[in-house]
């Protein structure tokens, strides 16, 4: 089949109406794919963890309606029971629930193991057992570590170089074993650096533009010689969906990148001009990951996501970084400028 046909069949496949779960629906990049899925008719069951002091997140537009297309479920992925209700019935489930960060991976590994990987696999079991259309996985581009060859295809070796990435590591293969051992239809998709509006202050992006609309003179950042191909969050969630209705990358995992790296320092240059501001760049020595744990360059081959599913990023990096920079200036009470995040 051509890329064109393939295209064609993610571009026309119908959500309409369709069951569908996102795991971690609260976060980044889950929040934005509900919105995608609810505009294109499917009925949502977003799993959020539970919080007792009731913080709304980025799914409050649709706790206002009663019989919204969005019906929220709070829980806990290591919870398998929690999870087995929860896929009952589902068409297809986005497994994006996931302790991230790689600095509080240092501090507690064990953690990682137990949501990521665990997590992982009660979510697969449960989707087995349920006999779901498809499960998408979550992964991400940080299980290849320092890129050996550039730029990255899905066959590069695997580096575990920090337990955030190990535990990714874990969980893709637990969930590509249920496709080997049960024939479970599941696609894991590698996203590369995602950025756009709600991302958290954890991300480099969002770290610098916080400081910038804060007005500071000095941006205080770690490395800035790695590089990053940065894909904005609209772009990733419509590889989601295109790999949702694509089943020629079952059984596969596949990349979601722009195939474009920039350096930390270049980037931080195009932020200040993309916000207006005028700052220099300086590095905070408490920023520095372990000197072997630093991922030096990323870049993706997305060539398999375009030659299968037909996907390709439409929104470039300027534009993306006016978009964002547009965001965080409108929300900056949920940013502290003066503290690195985690």
């Amino acid at each position: 089949m051509t890329t064109h046909a393939h295209s064609a069949a993610a571009a026309d496949f119908d959500w309409t109406g369709r069951t569908v779960l996102v795991t971690g629906a609260e976060g980044f990049i889950g929040s934005t794919l509900v919105d995608l899925l609810v505009a294109r008719g499917a009925k949502v069951r977003a799993f959020v963890h539970y919080k007792p002091y009731g913080e709304k997140g980025n799914l409050a537009p649709y706790l206002a309606e009663a019989h919204g297309p969005v019906e929220m479920i709070a829980g806990d992925v290591r919870d398998a029971g929690r999870v087995m209700d929860a896929v009952e019935g589902c068409d297809t489930v986005f497994h994006l629930a996931a302790l991230i960060g790689i600095p509080y991976s240092y501090d507690s590994p064990g953690a990682y193991v137990q949501t990521n990987v665990v997590g992982t696999e009660n979510v697969a079991e449960a989707c087995r057992r349920h006999q779901v259309r498809r499960l998408i996985h979550t992964s991400t581009s940080e299980v290849y570590g320092t890129a050996r060859t550039a730029p990255i295809s899905e066959t590069h070796p695997l580096q575990p170089q920090s337990p955030y990435s190990a535990s990714k590591i874990g969980a893709d293969m637990m969930a590509l074993s249920h496709w080997h051992a049960f024939e479970l239809p599941v696609t894991v998709v590698r996203p590369f650096n995602t950025y756009g509006p709600r991302q958290s202050a954890r991300a480099v992006i969002p770290t610098i533009l916080a400081q910038l609309h804060a007005g500071r003179r000095e941006i205080k950042l770690g490395s800035l010689t790695p590089t990053r191909d940065f894909t904005y969050v609209t772009d990733t969630a419509r590889g989601f969906l295109a790999l949702a209705a694509c089943d020629a990358a079952l059984g596969h995992s596949v990349n979601l990148g722009t195939g474009q790296e920039i350096a930390i320092g270049d980037l931080a240059k195009a932020l200040i001009n993309a916000s207006g501001r005028d700052a220099e760049v300086v590095v905070d020595r408490s920023r520095l990951r372990p000197s072997g744990s630093e991922v030096h360059r990323l870049l993706s081959d997305n060539s398999r996501a375009r030659d299968l599913a037909g996907w390709e990023p439409e929104v470039s990096l300027d534009e993306g970084l006016r978009h964002t920079s547009d965001w965080v200036a409108e929300h900056l009470h949920l940013f502290a400028a003066d503290r690195y995040q985690v």
